[in-house]
């Protein structure tokens, strides 16, 4: 039941990453927008440039954390080993991602983006890589 949970929102995970790059540049600018007045309400420093620019770094590291998290998850509860070349798996989510946006109207495809995607991805990896072994640890000592 696990393994098909974490199944179903590694696929819902994707559909938003996906998903998000098939929006206009547009539909996407006029999205991070409102989501930057709604926190530049408490945060003003992010009502800049560059402010907006963090946002949507941020957002495209985060939703790719939150799939390295569940990949890797998923993976823990099928194997016993979580062999690092499942990084592999973030970085082809994030060319596929990248790749999108050049069919995309007002979208532009980023090589930094890939890689603050793999980045996000391997954090979220290695949080639960790291879970697995102190617990792994601890089992052994008791």
């Amino acid at each position: 039941m696990k393994k098909k949970l974490l199944t179903l929102a590694i696929c819902l995970n994707l559909a938003l990453i996906w998903g998000n790059s098939l929006m206009t540049g547009d539909d996407s600018g006029a999205l991070s927008g409102g989501v930057l007045a709604f926190l530049g309400r408490f945060a003003p420093v992010l009502l800049t440039e560059a402010g907006h620019t963090f946002l949507r770094k941020a957002a495209h590291f985060s939703e790719f954390a939150l799939l390295g998290l569940l990949y890797c998850g998923r993976h823990r509860l099928v194997r016993q080993e979580t062999p690092p070349h499942l990084l592999g798996f973030g970085m082809a989510v994030a060319c596929i991602d990248e790749t999108i946006q050049i069919f995309t109207p007002g979208r532009a495809s980023s090589l930094i983006d890939v890689w603050i995607d793999t980045s996000g991805f391997a954090l979220g990896f290695a949080v639960i890589f790291t879970i697995y072994i102190i617990n792994t640890t601890l089992k052994e000592k008791l």
